[in-house]
């Protein structure tokens, strides 16, 4: 499956993690409507919570 999403140019990278949440994904998309595409095909088998993330260098251009 992660072959079919770099494919669509989405990168998908999961960490098993300890604490709070068992797994963390982070996801690189052209967008946030196909980031949203591609957690949506999970939906049945996970619960999410969304983040968006900025790079460092873009936040600081906002400022």
């Amino acid at each position: 499956m992660l072959e079919e999403l770099e494919k669509q140019g989405i990168k998908m990278r999961p960490y098993w993690t300890m604490g709070r949440y068992d797994a963390v994904t982070f996801i690189e998309a052209p967008n946030e409507k196909a980031a949203t595409k591609t957690i949506l095909r999970f939906q049945d088998i996970v619960d999410t919570e969304t983040m968006v993330a900025i790079p460092r260098e873009e936040a600081i251009k906002l400022l």
